[in-house]
């Protein structure tokens, strides 16, 4: 049987129990440019990749803020992006209206998840296409979220989603217990390292980076170019990027959820086990 006759809507299963359209909306964030998460104690740092437009010769941001106290990294359709993005700014200023404080990262990406969660259910709708890395900060702490299309919400300590992940993903888990004790500048270079090692065989001299910090005192802020440039610098002068070839697990043939929900019983970085999903599940396996 053909696919193009049970990929209509996310209501319209296949024989084989798969949903097309959630699965082609992850395969838009496993072909967006990749964007890495990490946190230690204090402070949670994102860093994306930048890729040029072939039309305009500009950078296509990938980091949104949200609110003073937390902001979000893609992969996938920067339109709907901006979509999600629009409707969290407004759940925090509601929020900040009523009880003139901030909105707690966790509740945020819980009603998060419950409107992404919706889109794979509504035969009128179609999932949102990107995958997001939350960071925040808040009493309980920094934050790290991943949100994917299948309304999949994980509390992670470091996640790295996109295209060519896998390395960076591999870096993130070899070098985890290290990151409690970061102050930001050491966070950010091994942000830097980790996603570098997804470039694989590509340049790396000429790493178009969007770095951005929120953390205890320290309000969501994206950096300038100038800034990225001196972390660059920074990092070339350490040790020699973490390069995932030899050992990293090659991304054909695994799942969406080995690749992308990175949960508990995967074989990944592991989830915060005080933490673990903060909405309603997707579909978990597609």
């Amino acid at each position: 049987m053909f696919r193009n006759q049970y990929d209509s809507d996310t209501t319209v299963w296949s024989p084989q129990g798969r949903l097309f359209q959630v699965e082609y909306a992850m395969e838009a964030v496993k072909q967006g440019a990749a964007t890495v998460g990490l946190k230690s104690a204090d402070f949670a740092v994102l860093i994306a990749l930048c890729r040029s437009s072939k039309d305009t010769d500009t950078l296509q941001r990938k980091i949104m803020p949200v609110d003073g106290h937390v902001g979000m990294s893609i992969a996938g359709l920067t339109a709907d992006a901006r979509q999600v993005c629009q409707y969290m700014r407004t759940e925090c200023m509601a929020f900040r209206h009523s009880y003139d404080s901030e909105f707690p990262v966790r509740r945020l990406v819980a009603n998060l998840g419950n409107k992404m969660q919706a889109t794979t259910q509504r035969y009128d709708r179609r999932p949102y296409g990107v995958g997001m890395l939350v960071a925040g900060y808040d009493e309980q702490g920094a934050h790290i979220y991943q949100v994917m299309p299948t309304a999949n919400v994980l509390n992670c300590r470091a996640m790295a989603i996109g295209s060519r992940s896998q390395s960076a993903r591999t870096y993130l888990e070899r070098n985890m217990e290290s990151f409690e004790g970061c102050n930001k500048d050491d966070l950010i270079c091994h942000g830097i390292q980790a996603i570098r090692g997804s470039l694989g065989h590509d340049n790396t001299e000429n790493l178009s980076i969007n770095v951005a910090i929120v953390g205890k005192d320290l309000p969501f802020k994206i950096f300038t170019d100038a800034e990225n440039q001196s972390y660059l610098n920074m990092v070339k002068v350490l040790e020699p990027p973490f390069s995932g070839e030899q050992d990293a697990l090659s991304e054909e043939g695994m799942s969406d959820d080995d690749l992308m929900g990175q949960g508990p019983s995967g074989s990944g970085i592991p989830v915060d086990n005080d933490a673990t999903d903060a909405s309603t599940g997707g579909h978990e396996a597609l």
